[in-house]
């Protein structure tokens, strides 16, 4: 556990006279209770990056600074090469290493994920065989046991129990390594260059051995690639990484491989390995390494830089971000201090300390990305395979957009702490959007047009960071681009290419979607029908609030009106006792059967039980469609109970909710709109509770680029966005008595819950700004203007608060 933090800094401590109860709560707050609340003021005491790495999270505990570029983290093995312990290279049981690499991705979901991009092994033991030939890590990698691992924010340490040892530090592009070997035994540093994650197309590596350096490159991809629905499609290159290492002492050895030969003393070496996996890609691939004598000396310090671009670019990063002689201390030191900062965006005061680790650790998981594909110099590779520049008045490129999961938190809390990042990451989307004939794709890695999943997500994404104050992008270029995917049909809409995972069309068959008012099961050319048709009417909800805010009346009516088009695909007679529920039809009109709640035909990771209440930008019209609000709360009780009242929120249950996948997740919330808010209160405590934790189990499924552990920091302050394309709040119970959400360019909204603890999960009052609010929601001016949440918190329900008809979200 995390020790506590010691001291604060002057100007962290002077922020804590922001941390104030207003209004008329005041007084319920005891000087003693004030205390207790004291705000944290180191909050990377409170970070523990292997949350997540178990129970399928798919987190990686390796350095990385907030949206970098390098992410330097273990791949592990269990005994074939061509694979992992897990998606995205580490998973805390598999306690076998074949690299530590530079690139990953955090929580995705595909294994072996992404990136995972040259991994640079410590090796002890001379090297006699090539080590892609050795296709089951036997020889050419290294146990190790987690009581020689740390991890702290922008640094990682890891001892072998070969008595190698690797202590490592980053910045955004950049990195440092302290590698240390066995006195007096063969020391080898192994560049796996070939060895992404999913494979490489080529890979090259250079020694040179007068300036103690090695370079090289990867042209790989193929993110998804290996998924039985639609993978094939994606079993290409989009991108080459490139890296120049340094090191601060000469090679006693060198030497190149490729497949099974080894070419010792030799300086240069090329070969990729391919997409497949297993025997039909065993024993191939290229690399490097270099040795040391350890006889007076057996630490090495190494300076790594990398860059998408070039290998000028590499250098250049390198050189621009990291001191020549800086050590593994400094870097680390300062990136501690950067993180610091970042997570200083959300102070918090009180909570138990494993209320605390969980929290920062879930806001530093929800801050790590969208990452940095630009250079130093403002160089980017561009979706058309091309290099370019990032855009006047842009601060930098990013990417790695998780699309379909993201828009339903990660974003929203992008865009109230970050919004500078959320204008640049707009900006991103447009320029790769642009060059990648005006798609949008809803799953970007790196510069690549994935497909991945459905729906389109970045037309909710946009619209949110808009609504939500956002301005640093061409909002009006972006917004008309979006708009035109959204009702011009192109040719890729009726392509059946990577269905249905990773379905071209970014609006599958768009031509019948507009006619039919929902997207065909039979002829959609998508993952589902349903699903299909319930993301695109999210996305049109949300389209249609930014052009009212953009002045397009017209517009904004016309996409307003697909928004419901939902119910085109609500059967109320879906089952025998005439309860309705979300169901895929077929272009005749008819309904896709066999049926039952808990199928998944015509959803996409999800059941119909799941999908029926995807409808956040209209709970209203759904409660209509079930027979009133009382109706859908009894089903929503449903939902989340078993038939004997216990409770039911930890998955593995086709018709009840399932905290590990994203379709549902803004189901707890559901209840404030249907006029029993106390019911959100309780269930969000419940699953913060049970679900989220510490520990290497603490997250409930893939994080999904920070969207799991997203949706834990909206629920632990009691907030959470009330629908994609909106700056509305809704309003829960704050699981810590203080909490100052930093506004950069305004006033901070500060939320104050003095009797917050395990007894007292319901809200019995509220007052914004001092004045007493009865509703169980807020408008966007308390993220565009700031201000101050003061809650009166109780053991007992209040089941009068909130609940006026006149008042509830729509």
């Amino acid at each position: 556990m995390p020790p506590r933090p010691l001291t604060a800094t002057r100007r962290l401590a002077a922020r804590t006279a922001a941390l104030v109860v207003t209004g008329a709560l005041a007084a319920a707050v005891l000087p003693a209770a004030a205390e207790a609340a004291a705000p944290v003021t180191r909050p990377t005491a409170y970070v523990d990056p292997l949350i997540g790495s178990a129970n399928g999270g798919n987190t990686f505990p390796g350095a990385t600074l907030p949206y970098g570029m390098i992410a330097w983290s273990p791949t592990s093995t269990t005994g074939d090469q061509t694979g992992t312990g897990a998606a995205n290279g580490y998973e805390y049981g598999a306690t076998r290493l074949r690299g530590l690499s530079l690139t990953h991705v955090n929580g995705a979901g595909c294994n072996p994920g992404a990136a995972g991009d040259i991994p640079i092994m410590p090796f002890v033991g001379d090297v006699t065989s090539s080590p892609s030939a050795d296709t089951k890590d036997a020889v050419y990698a290294a146990d190790f046991s987690h009581d020689n691992e740390r991890a702290v924010p922008g640094r990682y340490t890891l001892g072998l129990d070969s008595g190698a040892t690797a202590d490592l530090a980053v910045s955004r592009r950049a990195g440092v390594a302290d590698f240390a070997f066995p006195a007096g035994k063969p020391a080898n540093l192994l560049f796996r260059v070939s060895n992404s994650l999913n494979g490489s197309e080529d890979a090259q590596v250079r020694i040179d051995t007068a300036h103690r350096k090695v370079t090289g490159s990867v042209l790989t991809g193929a993110f998804c690639g290996r998924r039985a629905n639609g993978g094939t499609n994606n079993r290409k290159s989009y991108y080459r990484l490139y890296f120049t290492a340094s090191f601060d002492r000469a090679f006693s050895s060198t030497g190149t491989w490729k497949d099974g030969t080894l070419a010792p003393g030799s300086t240069e070496g090329s070969g990729g390995e391919g997409y497949a996996t297993g025997a039909d890609r065993a024993g191939r691939g290229s690399g490097g390494w270099v040795g040391f004598d350890t006889s007076s000396d057996n630490d090495v310090h190494m300076r790594i830089g990398i860059s998408y671009v070039s290998q000028a670019g590499a250098e250049a990063n390198l050189r621009k971000e990291i001191a020549p002689r800086a050590a593994v201390d400094d870097v680390a030191a300062a990136a501690s201090r950067t993180w610091d900062r970042e997570l200083d965006s959300v102070r918090t005061g009180g909570g138990t300390e494993a209320q605390r680790t969980t929290f920062y650790t879930a806001l530093y998981h929800s801050l790590m990305q969208p990452n940095l594909i630009s250079d130093t110099d403002g160089r980017y590779p561009g979706m058309d395979g091309e290099a370019h520049r990032i855009e006047r008045g842009q601060g930098a490129q990013y990417s790695n957009f998780s699309g379909w999961d993201q828009y339903r938190a990660q974003i929203q809390l992008l865009a109230l702490l970050k919004p500078e990042i959320a204008g640049d990451f707009a900006q991103s989307l447009y320029n790769f959007a642009r060059q990648n004939g005006g798609a949008w794709d809803r799953w970007v890695h790196i510069n690549g047009a994935t497909h991945v999943m459905t729906g389109d997500p970045t037309a909710a994404t946009l619209a949110t960071f808009y609504a939500m104050g956002v301005r640093n992008f061409d909002y009006e270029g972006a917004y008309e681009s979006l708009a035109r995917q959204a009702t011009v049909p192109v040719d890729d809409g009726l392509s059946d290419a990577g269905c249905p995972g990773q379905c071209t069309g970014q609006r599958p068959n768009l031509a019948q979607y507009l006619e039919s008012h929902y997207a065909p099961q039979d002829v959609c050319h998508c993952w589902g029908g349903a699903a299909e048709t319930l993301e695109d009417a999210v996305a049109d909800a949300a389209l249609g609030r930014w052009a009212q805010l953009l002045g397009r009346d017209g517009e904004a009516e016309a996409f307003k009106e697909r928004g419901g088009w939902w119910r085109n695909v609500y059967n109320p007679d879906a089952t025998d006792g005439a309860t309705g529920y979300i169901q895929a039809r077929n272009v005749d009109g008819s309904w896709v059967t066999p049926f039952s709640p808990g199928s998944d035909r015509g959803f996409a990771q999800g059941t119909s039980a799941t999908y029926t209440w995807m409808v956040p930008q209209d709970v209203q019209g759904l409660a209509e469609a079930m027979g009133g609000r009382d109706v859908a709360a009894r089903r929503l009780d449903g939902f989340f109970h078993k038939a004997d009242g216990s409770w039911s929120v930890r998955g593995g249950d086709a018709v009840r909710y399932d905290p590990t996948n994203e379709p549902g997740i803004h189901a707890p919330w559901l209840y404030n709109a249907l006029g029993q808010p106390w019911k959100t209160q309780e269930t969000v405590r419940e699953i913060l509770n049970t679900v989220y934790g510490t520990g290497p189990r603490g997250l409930p499924g893939n994080d999904d680029l920070g969207t799991m552990s997203a949706w834990y920091v909206f629920s632990a302050l009691g907030l959470y966005p009330q629908t994609p394309g909106g700056g509305e709040l809704l309003l829960g119970a704050p699981l810590f008595p203080k909490a100052v959400i930093d506004r950069p360019h305004g006033r901070d909204i500060t939320i104050t819950a003095p009797a917050a603890d395990a007894a007292h999960p319901y809200i019995d009052a509220v007052t914004v700004d001092g004045r007493a609010h009865d509703r169980s929601w807020t408008d966007a001016s308390l993220l565009t203007r700031g201000g101050k949440l003061a809650y009166r918190l109780s053991g007992q329900a209040n089941t009068s608060w909130a609940t006026d008809p006149s008042g509830l979200p729509r």
